[in-house]
């Protein structure tokens, strides 16, 4: 038994959306959850169509139909789509190369006091 801890077992998507509109209607559908389909010359028939193609934004109305009627809520998906937003650049890897390419680059506290291209122009302290 794989659907034991399921509560949406056994409710059709039809029913799901039904019962929603019913208790929101559309306008207060779309305002939950801004999907086209329920803004937009909304039909119980182009919702399943959408829903049914669409799997994040089934996942948005049945997590709302489970909240409405006061069922368990599933743990929360990781988001495929916000994850590849933000890791989009790996991180620096701190090597040996990279640590002494950064040392070089570091001025000493003599150097530092020297004002910027100082060796070129030369220096107003005598």
């Amino acid at each position: 038994m794989t659907q034991a801890n399921n509560p949406l077992h056994g409710i059709k998507l039809e029913t799901i959306i039904t019962e929603l509109v019913e208790k929101y209607g559309w306008e207060g559908l779309g305002v939950r959850i801004n999907i086209r389909c329920f803004i937009d010359n909304p039909s119980v028939k182009s919702s399943l169509t959408f829903l049914r193609k669409t799997p994040w934004a089934r996942d948005k109305v049945e997590y709302l139909y489970l909240k409405a009627n006061k069922l368990p809520l599933p743990p929360p998906k990781d988001d495929s789509r916000s994850s590849y937003v933000t890791n989009t650049r790996p991180a620096k890897a701190n090597t040996a190369a990279d640590k002494a390419a950064t040392s070089e680059q570091k001025p000493t506290t003599a150097e530092s006091a020297k004002p910027i291209n100082a060796n070129i122009w030369g220096t107003n302290s005598n």
